[in-house]
């Protein structure tokens, strides 16, 4: 009796600790199938009941969500609609040099001496009309104004002249005459010479005056009619100065007028300006380094790199300008604003040009002097780099990626940028990309605030963007 009273005594709390498992297990399985936990094939297993067509196909719905969000976070689909608005461009990933730079501010000048020209007035006279206007396209040789002669020099210039060729008609009559003369031997042979060496006297004489005439602002055809008419030209006409009297080029200047400086009827004196021409068929980019920046400014002229300029338009895109040769180097340091100059080539681009009856319009340049400009420099060349466009680069925090494209849609690739300027980035070639690859040029941040917005990430509205 006293060993099984004492069985007794070791089995009892067992079976109390069992009858409150089974309780608990009970508490449990009620309140999941009343409040919702475990979701349907789980509460359909506690209660044993069949689940329902909706309640499966709901189930089957949030696996399949669970699975595509497991295999597709770095991928991204874009609809055609939205590889539109981000006009996104591809490039093929290759390895090439890149050119480590420096940007330093400029601006667009004129050149000097060759970019502008100043009309004066060659003779003194009064202005009766005026055939080009501020603003207008003008051609070498064309007529911008006329001018009613009242200086005495340039008329007593003129009647020297017509003295002198009408003295030279009356020798060249006599050596005519004397000529046959001799002929028949009745005159001495020395008048003949006499006569031949007065002939040649005036010819000098005439041929001086047409050149003084000439430099008074007179054109050959001008000479020509004073002498074929024998009358005083009373008007003169100011032409624009052809290509040999401004730079000799073999390309012809496009003037165009900057600046009247004479009303019609006005009086002016002989070196007064008429007009300021231009041509801005090739301008100057005057740049503007740091005293730190000479060493490199002179590491250039003597390897002969190109530099580039960044010029913003008016669409807000910046325009790339490459390969622009360094014109010269300023001899000293600006003693004001410790700024070194030194200037490189434009080569300009005519937009709209004036020709034929339309030569009243006005010539669009495309690039204008006053313009702001960044100047990119190349102080150092690194060989077998990435390089993309600084756009093909999204930023989160310590992160960088690009987008590779896979089929239809784009994949997110983690990189490492070891330069970076405005324009482009240099990739690390540590096998993130090979060379190959088909990666979005443009639109990177917008495609990881997308791919971000599509698996419920936070968003970051400071993501790519330098405060």
């Amino acid at each position: 009796m006293a060993t099984a009273s004492l069985s007794s005594q070791r089995t009892l709390p067992g079976g109390r600790w069992s009858w409150f498992a089974g309780g608990a297990v009970t508490v449990a399985v009620v309140a999941a199938a009343t409040l919702g936990f475990g979701g349907p094939q789980v509460r359909g297993w506690l209660l044993g009941a069949p689940q329902s067509a909706e309640t499966a196909h709901e189930d089957a719905h949030e696996h399949e969500d669970e699975h595509e969000h497991g295999i597709s976070a770095d991928v991204l689909e874009l609809s055609p609609q939205a590889v539109a608005n981000l006009n996104v461009q591809l490039a093929t990933v290759a390895l090439q040099p890149y050119e480590r730079v420096i940007s330093i501010p400029g601006i667009v000048i004129e050149e000097p001496g060759k970019s502008r020209l100043e009309v004066t007035a060659p003779l003194t006279g009064v202005v009766t009309k005026i055939s080009a206007h501020q603003g207008d396209a003008v051609e070498p040789g064309q007529l911008l104004f006329q001018l009613r002669l009242s200086h005495e020099e340039l008329v007593q210039a003129q009647a020297d002249f017509l003295q002198t060729a009408e003295e030279l008609d009356v020798i060249g009559r006599e050596v005519t005459r004397l000529e046959a003369l001799a002929d028949q031997g009745t005159i001495a042979g020395k008048t003949l010479l006499e006569r031949r060496y007065e002939q040649q006297k005036a010819e000098a004489m005439i041929h001086a005056q047409r050149q003084a005439l000439i430099l008074h602002g007179f054109s050959d055809e001008q000479v020509n009619e004073i002498q074929r008419t024998r009358t005083l030209l009373q008007f003169l006409d100011v032409v624009a100065p052809s290509a040999e009297m401004t730079n000799g080029a073999a390309t012809p200047p496009r003037y165009q007028v900057q600046q009247l400086a004479i009303e019609r009827g006005q009086h002016v004196n002989a070196g007064d300006a008429l007009a300021d021409l231009a041509d801005h068929q090739t301008l100057l980019i005057e740049g503007m380094a740091f005293e730190r920046d000479i060493p490199s400014i002179h590491e250039l002229s003597k390897r002969g790199w190109k530099i580039s300029a960044v010029i913003d338009q008016e669409s807000g895109r910046p325009q790339v300008i490459e390969g622009l040769e360094l014109a010269f180097l300023n001899a000293q340091v600006d003693p004001d604003s410790r700024a070194f100059h030194f200037y490189a080539k434009l080569p300009n681009e005519l937009l709209s040009a004036s020709s034929g009856a339309d030569l009243g319009r006005s010539l669009t340049w495309r690039f204008k002097p006053g313009q702001r400009v960044q100047l990119r420099v190349p102080v150092e060349s690194l060989p077998d780099r990435i390089v993309l466009p600084a756009a093909a680069v999204a930023k989160d925090g310590v992160e960088t990626y690009v987008f590779q494209q896979n089929g239809k849609a784009f994949q997110r690739r983690p990189v490492h940028v070891e330069v970076e300027d405005p324009l482009s980035v240099v990739i690390a070639n540590d096998g993130s990309l090979f060379p190959g690859d088909q990666v979005a040029t443009n639109g990177a941040q917008q495609m990881l605030l997308a791919l971000k917005n599509k698996s419920g990430g936070a968003i970051d509205p400071h993501a790519g963007h330098n405060h």
